[in-house]
């Protein structure tokens, strides 16, 4: 007949005595070979300890403050963040772009707590992740007429620079010293360099002259335009959005792709030739 199973032991159970903590004296001796080191921080054993407690901190603050007064997002302090490489070389791990956009989109919305109401413990910590130098904080120091009237501004495109000066006067054009129609041969190149001035009816009303050195006539025409817009503008601010609308007053940064090793061109693949 099999044995009934029981959990009761027949054995009586013999209580452990009693510990006084009231005095230091009667504790054992700690026993330093079973001793284990207990981390600092709970996420020690993970990939990324570091920038687990950061995310965790900065959540944390969230929740504390997240019922404190906002700005719109386009009325808040512009902050440049460390970028995702400064990030790494900071807690020295091998952070993923996209985890580190968690940070950026938590900072985020702590950037837009109204300033007056921010506490100094959310800006302490806000401040480890902004880059050393904020180029936001550079203010552009603002162009002047001189005592002759001139107005200079200074364009680029591709490899080409111009530096434009505008004076009031009846139209008179002069490039590097000789008339527009020498320098440019191409209409198109003449009408790109004075279409600031057509653009906003000004053609005969002030006089142009301009140093144009590197890159082709094409890129020297269009980098005239960005300078004369820009002279133009220190006259009459003003003209401004006309301008804009016109399109003389954004920078074009394209520029021709390099030859790639392999390649006829920047992408072109030469034929595939069976023998």
């Amino acid at each position: 007949m099999p044995r009934p199973f029981s959990t009761v032991s027949s054995t009586r159970a013999i209580a452990a005595p009693a510990i006084d903590f009231s005095s230091t004296d009667k504790l054992p001796p700690p026993n330093m070979q079973n001793a284990r080191v207990v981390p600092a921080s709970p996420s020690y054993f993970s990939g990324r300890p570091d920038f687990t407690d950061n995310l965790l901190s900065l959540q944390a603050l969230l929740r504390k403050y997240q019922t404190l007064p906002t700005i719109a997002p386009g009325q808040a302090p512009r902050v440049a963040w460390r970028t995702v490489s400064q990030y790494r070389l900071l807690v020295g791990e091998p952070v993923r772009a996209s985890k580190y956009h968690q940070i950026i989109e938590v900072l985020k919305r702590l950037n837009q707590i109204h300033p007056a109401v921010m506490p100094p413990n959310l800006r302490a910590a806000m401040q480890i992740y902004k880059r050393d130098l904020n180029p936001y904080a550079v203010v552009k120091r603002p162009a002047i007429i001189d005592a002759d009237g001139r107005a200079c501004g200074i364009g680029r495109r591709k490899s080409s620079s111009a530096k434009v000066y505008l004076v009031p006067g009846e139209g008179e054009v002069l490039v590097n010293g000789k008339s527009i129609n020498h320098v440019f041969g191409r209409v198109h190149d003449r009408e790109s360099a004075l279409w600031p001035l057509k653009a906003t009816n000004r053609v005969d009303k002030y006089n142009l002259w301009a140093l144009v050195s590197g890159g082709g006539t094409t890129g020297q025409a269009e980098a005239l335009t960005l300078g004369t817009a820009k002279a133009l503008m220190v006259h009459e601010p003003d003209l401004k959005p006309a301008l804009r609308r016109a399109g003389c007053v954004t920078r074009d940064p394209r520029r021709v792709e390099r030859k790639k090793p392999g390649k006829l061109k920047a992408r072109k693949m030469p034929a595939w030739v069976k023998r």
